[in-house]
């Protein structure tokens, strides 16, 4: 009998919210709340795979690292994402086993480092557009401009920031052993803030490069390469809606891939909030998934009985 797997997606800030401080023990208690939740998806007989977000906390370690920058060299943006992969797997790992333990389930619990290759050519790094790390001075942005060759930008009239690509996900390195583990009943961490990018060089081998990739889509991808049945993208609302916050607000129960595809291309879902997100969905589901379900964290135990969220699937 095949296993049932199911991929869940949700934000950095799930673990840190932008009204905390960002301690450890805040943290630690927000994995375990995450924990908590994903525990109802194995309950409904779920193999399961998780990619988080990491923005919040990408974005104090480069900080932590301009602070410190006269004292210690700076890491990269790619390693720096691997320092997240492992800071937040072992939060997840651990919540998820200590759940998994106060449930009587016996399952293990792996946090793969996950490097996930883009297109070199991608035109993403033609246009780098992602804001990443602290504020600085307009002669701080233009001096690292110089000495390294960094992309600045004026960001909101709070000073300048650094900004990085954001290259589509092309394929996931470690792919075969998220297969297996997931396919024996392992609950995998995986790609986490979607993943270390990387390039494939002239050489033929892998090349870490300063850039961020969306974790919806690389979720999209992991989702395809393991045949989940089912997708989850979690995000602060409890159903995707036409004319969000307005008066004319409409949550959408479910859509078909035809649907979403009409309503993004009407402007309905913004790329900087509901569109990689519903893209991402039409993605996994046109190259042969089966069931997406948006929805909120909050409403996800609703959604997994059709009492909440937003389900999408096939218009065939």
């Amino acid at each position: 009998m095949k296993r049932k797997i199911a991929l869940i997606a949700f934000g950095g800030n799930a673990l840190l919210p932008s009204h905390q401080k960002g301690l450890q023990s805040e943290q630690m208690k927000n994995a375990q709340k995450a924990a908590r939740l994903m525990i109802h998806v194995v309950k409904k007989g779920y193999d399961l795979i998780l990619v988080h977000g990491n923005g919040p906390q990408v974005g104090n370690i480069l900080i932590q690292m301009e602070e410190a920058v006269n004292k210690i060299p700076p890491f990269s943006v790619e390693v720096c994402d691997a320092m997240t992969e492992g800071s937040m797997g072992f939060m997840l790992e651990k919540a998820l086993v200590n759940e998994l333990r106060k449930n009587s389930l016996d399952k293990d619990v792996a946090c793969l480092i996950t490097q996930v290759v883009v297109d070199k050519n991608d035109r993403a790094f033609q246009n780098p557009s992602k804001p990443v790390g602290p504020f600085y001075s307009k002669y701080r942005a233009q001096m690292l401009s110089r000495k390294k060759n960094w992309n600045m930008i004026e960001d909101a009239g709070r000073g300048y920031r650094k900004v990085v690509p954001s290259p589509k996900p092309i394929d996931v390195v470690p792919k075969r052993i998220i297969r297996d583990l997931v396919h024996s009943g392992k609950i995998v961490v995986t790609a986490g803030g979607g993943g270390i990018p990387v390039i494939i060089n002239g050489r033929g081998l892998f090349q870490g490069v300063e850039a961020v990739i969306d974790k919806d889509f690389a979720a999209s991808l992991i989702a395809r390469e393991v045949e989940a049945d089912l997708f989850i993208i979690l995000t602060n609302v409890p159903r995707v809606c036409r004319n969000f916050n307005t008066p004319e607000e409409e949550p959408i129960k479910s859509m078909n891939t035809k649907e979403a595809q009409q309503l993004l291309d009407e402007g309905q879902f913004p790329p900087g909030s509901m569109g990689p997100k519903v893209k991402a969905a039409i993605e996994y589901i046109q190259n042969g998934g089966k069931e997406v379900l948006i929805t909120s964290s909050n409403h996800l135990k609703a959604a997994l009985i059709n009492r909440s969220g937003t389900k999408l699937v096939s218009s065939n």
